[in-house]
This record gives structure tokens, sequence and C-alpha cells, in this order.
């Protein structure tokens, strides 16, 4: 093992300049998006009309374009693509995140990030190896390995696993249960279960979990919780959690991850993108650790105003770990206070992005962009450090950095190293 006091430096700009490429470098580990592997056809999204029609952008485009929802939800998808690209990247400069982010993936492809000409733009995407094209964009983005997100409820997606063998073992699966939790009625229907969840309800979701879990293989289990979401309360949401899920998080061994703070629907016209956000109740999630000691959480909350509460209550939880800067969060200034504020009450004892990516060349943007954003904080970390009195080395900047980026994810799901 090379010594940790080894190579120590104590001149501020070498540390810098130390930390940004180290970050820059590292290969992460991808916890949450919503990709699939080419073997998932039509469910693994790529290219550019899938980028410029993603809800980010979407929803940017009807504050500059003279459209209505109507209009541009009856055009076809390379339609939608032209109308976007028209509004947010000719008329207006690209200055949003999401803009930003499609010049980004542009340049770091080797597009001519100032052009005009869509149809050009396609053109360079029109690779004739998809499988190469993966590898390309895995490996500008540095990103070693992804977590899905895998509906069981879902036929179109289970027909895929029971008839695809081997998967690409770059691609994890992550057992989503939002169906189940989040419309138990319409589910409990669908599969012909009580709705009152009896006990023999119970068993049978017991056991079909059980099926899923030896033929998925996931990592965790996860679900996107309301900003209202009330573990206290006597509903079908809680009794689930407390007699399926958690119960099969302990036979399974397998980490239970909470998303909160989505408000469904708060303008129904713009589809996917009218969904907002919520301050969620913290008390909720200090209470499922503390009902299940033996349990572990990840957890991210979509309001800015729930990060302060979230590392307070992972200071009270060893089961809890904190991961990523989610949706609305996902903006350098927001990364940034919340990444330093996570390093000023918990060290590098948690996950600082995931991508939530849900076409393939996001990827690109979403890592470059944050690494630039996590670099700076852990160097302003290391600098207080050095005015403390104390140097500190590259092996343990490399050290952190590794825990930050695969080391954290990986030990609190169990993954082992490859």
């Amino acid at each position: 093992m090379e010594n940790p006091q080894a190579n120590r430096i104590s001149d501020p700009i070498e540390l810098r300049q130390c930390v940004q490429n180290i970050v820059a470098e590292v290969p992460t580990i991808d916890m949450h998006t919503h990709l699939y592997p080419l073997e998932f056809g039509g469910l693994s999204l790529s290219g550019i009309d899938e980028l410029l029609t993603y809800h980010y952008l979407v929803a940017e485009l009807f504050r500059s374009a003279a459209i209505t929802p109507e209009e541009f939800w009856n055009l076809k998808k390379h339609e939608q693509a032209d109308v976007v690209w028209r509004s947010l990247f000719v008329e207006n400069t690209p200055l949003s995140e999401a803009a930003l982010g499609i010049i980004t993936i542009l340049n770091s492809l080797g597009i001519d990030p100032n052009t005009d000409d869509l149809d050009a733009i396609r053109d360079h995407f029109r690779s004739p190896n998809k499988a190469e094209h993966v590898n390309r964009v895995f490996e500008i983005a540095r990103v070693s390995e992804v977590v899905m997100t895998n509906d069981p409820f879902d036929s179109a997606e289970t027909a895929i696993w029971d008839k695809t063998g081997k998967l690409d073992r770059r691609f994890h699966a992550a057992l989503r249960m939002d169906r189940m939790l989040n419309d138990w009625k319409t589910t409990a229907r669908e599969f012909s279960y009580d709705e009152n969840v009896s006990g023999k309800t119970v068993t049978k979701l017991r056991s079909f979990f059980d099926d899923q879990i030896a033929s998925m293989k996931p990592l965790y289990m996860a679900v996107s919780l309301p900003d209202d979401f009330d573990h206290a309360a006597k509903d079908a949401r809680n009794l689930l959690i407390r007699e399926v899920v958690m119960p099969t998080a302990r036979e399974h061994s397998l980490p239970f991850a909470l998303m909160v703070g989505v408000r469904r629907g708060v303008n129904p016209a713009l589809r996917s993108a009218g969904d907002g956000v919520g301050k969620g109740d913290m008390r909720s999630l200090e209470m499922i650790c503390a009902e299940n000691p033996d349990v572990k959480f990840l957890a991210t909350y979509l309001s800015r105003e729930n990060q302060h509460e979230l590392c307070v209550a992972a200071r009270k939880f060893s089961n809890l770990m904190p991961f990523g800067c989610w949706w609305f969060l996902n903006n350098p200034s927001i990364i940034s206070e919340i990444t330093r504020e996570r390093l000023e009450l918990l060290g590098t004892s948690f996950i600082p992005q995931h991508s939530d990516a849900r076409v393939l060349e996001q990827l690109i943007y979403k890592w470059s962009h944050s690494r630039r954003v996590v670099a700076a904080a852990l160097y302003d970390s290391y600098e207080r450090l050095l005015l403390a009195g104390r140097v500190i080395s590259t092996v343990e900047i490399e050290r952190d950095v590794t825990k930050l980026f695969s080391g954290n994810f990986r030990n609190f799901v169990g993954l082992g190293l490859v």
C-alpha cells in the first residue's frame, strides 16, 4: 500500500491543479440513470433528436417560442427537435444549463457547436456502429458503470428481461417501486392484488419481488416520492413499505433509495416537462431510518431547502447515504453549494452526483460540468486544511476522489471491486 505521506503538497497552486486533474480523470459509477443497454432496443435512447426533445429543454422552449403545447405535441419528434433547436440555439443564446449541455456534447463528440445546421449535426449522430458509439460516450464521460431504472410492473420491460441473455456488464439494474407505492389501487387492479393489502397479497408481492431480483440482480430498490410523503400516515404506501419493501431489503441485503420532492403534473399540458418541486418533511426519512437500523437507505431530495436537513440526518444515521443533485438541482451554482455543505458536515462520506441521464449522450455534459464544480469545492476544503497547518498528499487526494466517485457507492451496495 502506497504511503499516504508521500508526494505531499503544500503549494496551493499545485494543489488546485492536482485536484482538478485527478477529478477529471477518475472513473465514476453513475448510480442513478434511466439508461438502457442496446439489448433493450427502443428503450435505449440516443442521438440529437432525443437530446433536444428531452423535458428539460421542452419546458424551456415554451418560455421562448410562439408555439402552444398542443401544437408541439402534434409534431413528429424530428419536427419537435427542429423547433427546440431553432428557438433555443439559433434565435436565443444557449445559456441555460440544459442548453449549454447540448453544446458540451457536440464539442466533445467533435461536432462544430457553432453551426446552425441541425441536419448536419444529425448526420454526425448516424453512427454505423452503435456499440462503438456507446463505448465512446462512456470513455469521454469517464463513466465505468451505470445503474438503470427498472420497472418490474412494466410488461414491455419485463419481456425484454425474459428473452435477453447476458447484458452489457456496465449496466446494473435498480428495482423501481413507483407503481406499487405511488399508485397502488391501479397496480392492484391490473395485477389482481387485494387493494387492502391482505396477508395473502403481501406474500404474493414478496414472491414476485424474489423472482424479479433473481432475474435482474438489482443493486438497490428505489422510489420517487412526492413532497408530502409522510411515513407516519396510515395508508397503503406505508403499509407496503413496512410489509413488503423492508422485509425484501433485509432478505436480499438491498438498500432502498428514496428520491423525495416531486410534484407531478403542476402543468399537465407540458406532460413530462410539467412536473414541479416541493419541500419534503425530513422527519419521515429519520423515522424510516430509525425503524430499520439494519437496512441501508440512499436518499436525495429535489428541493434545495431540504439539503441541510439531509446532511444533518446523515450525521445521525450511519445507514443513510445522501446522493446526487437531482433534476432541478443539477445546476452548477446549486451543485457547488450542496457539495460544499456536504463536505463540511460529512467529510467524504456521501455520493456527490449522479446524472439521472435518460439519453446516452447526456452522460457527457452532466459529468463534465459536475466534475469541474466538485473539483472546485474539494480544492477549497483542502485549502482550508492547508491554512490550518495540515498538508495533503496526492495519495490522499486520489483516495478521497475515488471514494466520492465510486468507492462510497460500491461499499454501500456491496458491489465490490472489479
